[in-house]
């Protein structure tokens, strides 16, 4: 299989950071394509970057991960919710989300995480 591009959305600096040495040390079919820090951006991002799965936290300011997710309905991509907060686990279930990954982040959720991913793109190329 081809490499699984991402996108890692976190309104702070260091989570991105973390979360992406993770991603490169333990998750290596992962490419890290672009990194954004507010809903706008990602928006943005994904409308231009086509990725394979985005890495969302929930609240950011002037806007929260849900407000991606309506806005870039029509852009096919997985996403795995990465966020301190689980009180909108449901919610993202309710969005069709692929994981929920709660900070600080546990190193096996993120490869459970990944490899849910990798099954479901490999699925949907096999069924194309």
């Amino acid at each position: 299989m081809e490499s699984i591009k991402a996108i890692i959305v976190d309104d702070e600096k260091n989570n991105r950071l973390a979360l992406r040495k993770l991603i490169e040390k333990f998750c290596p079919q992962v490419v890290v394509i672009a990194e954004c820090d507010s809903v706008d951006a990602t928006i943005d991002t994904i409308e231009k970057t086509p990725a394979d799965v985005i890495f969302l936290d929930v609240e950011m300011p002037f806007g929260n991960a849900f407000d991606v997710l309506h806005a870039t309905s029509e852009i096919a991509y997985e996403v795995i919710f990465a966020t301190a907060y689980s009180e909108y686990a449901i919610k993202a279930l309710n969005e069709n989300a692929a994981y929920y990954l709660l900070k600080p982040f546990d190193i096996e959720q993120i490869i459970l995480a990944v490899e849910k991913i990798r099954q479901k793109i490999e699925q949907n190329i096999s069924h194309t």
